[in-house]
């Protein structure tokens, strides 16, 4: 990915915090005190996509608001601003994956707020059920299969993947990938521990190799016969399709995607979303361009440019994943991402997924 965001040079400010109750009770911009910019709209973020400074610099456009940006990865954000604390002088957060912004929450790290539009354009199982956090973009957690060596119509769910004709032949990243932990915590919820202590064992059986790299590394080595089949997120798979490397574009098309789990629950699905920072000093700002981010034209360029599904219904995907046709994602409110993460990663553990 290309570091596009301009790493801005925060201004100290001096904030009052505002407080954890009730969303009406918030303060605004204006009461928070000398230390708010009314021009300005301070973001952490763990996302580094083109896409993501196009939309700010057109908020800018569109407002007058300077949008800052320093961007890192999502656990040295969320030290950043516990370090920082009150005196912080971030207005939005925002990082991939439901469980890792359940862990700013659970961190008193967000503050819940109510806007009408936010509440229209995203569902509600993919926004904190406190609306502490709202999802912006959808990824699912697809199986990659080698067209030639197997033949998809013998898998449809991830349990399949655990079947003994598979022992051998099965790609995916470590279990300290938090992409795996939110799966695992999906399965939990809805199968119970006895069932996703079962899959996480039989994952580990029918390994090709100790976990390696990220989700590309594994669709590569299922196109270079290091294994057969293996689980990756929709976007990385769009990005191979798209890419100007043509060596890229091969390994696309040497591989087949399935969504699993369709007879039931749905395939898993994660988000990449954003919450407004417990101490904002730009709050309004703030909520102006998350609401800004959920909307039409922020939506079509995540789906467009990214790959990404929109939250937002009515809006195109991308060709690569219109050509997969439509599936049942699975609708689990996810906020029980992050709160069986902690269970999913001892089951991990258990079964000496490394």
């Amino acid at each position: 990915m290309n570091r596009a965001y301009a790493l801005c040079t925060l201004v100290a400010l001096s904030l009052m915090a505002c407080g954890g109750g009730e969303p009406n009770d918030a303060p605004s911009a204006d009461e928070a005190g000398g230390g708010a910019t009314a021009g300005e709209v301070n973001v952490y973020s763990h996302r580094h996509y083109d896409t993501d400074q196009r939309l700010f610099d057109r908020f800018s456009e569109e407002t007058g608001i300077a949008v800052n940006v320093v961007t890192a990865s999502a656990d040295e954000l969320i030290t950043r601003l516990e370090t920082e604390g009150a005196a912080s002088p971030a207005d939005l957060l925002i990082t991939v994956d439901a469980g890792r912004l359940h862990r700013a929450k659970s961190r008193g790290l967000l503050q819940p707020i109510q806007s009408e539009v936010l509440d229209r354009n995203v569902p509600a199982h993919l926004r904190d059920r406190e609306r502490q956090w709202y999802g912006l973009t959808q990824r699912a957690r697809v199986i990659v299969y080698h067209r030639d060596r197997v033949d998809s119509s013998t898998v449809r769910d991830f349990a399949d993947l655990t079947d003994a004709r598979f022992e051998g032949r099965v790609l995916i990243r470590s279990s300290e990938n938090v992409y795996n932990q939110s799966l695992m915590a999906s399965i939990l919820a809805h199968e119970g521990e006895r069932a996703a202590s079962a899959w996480a064992e039989g994952m580990v059986r029918n390994m090709a190799r100790s976990p390696s790299g990220g989700d590309t590394d594994q669709v590569k080595a299922v196109a270079g016969g290091a294994g057969d089949l293996a689980v990756a997120n929709t976007y990385y798979l769009v990005r191979l399709a798209q890419s100007e490397d043509p060596e890229e574009r091969r390994v696309f098309e040497q591989v087949g995607v399935i969504f699993p789990n369709q007879a039931d629950r749905g395939t898993h699905v994660n988000v990449s979303g954003a919450g407004i920072t417990a101490n904002a000093p730009n709050r309004e700002n703030a909520i102006r361009l998350l609401e800004f981010l959920s909307g039409a034209e922020a939506q079509a360029l995540f789906a467009a440019a990214n790959g990404e599904y929109p939250v937002l219904e009515g809006i195109e995907w991308a060709p690569t994943l219109t050509g997969w046709g439509d599936f049942r994602a699975d609708t689990l409110d996810l906020t029980r991402l992050g709160e069986l993460n902690d269970q999913a990663v001892r089951i991990f553990d258990r079964a000496g997924w490394r």
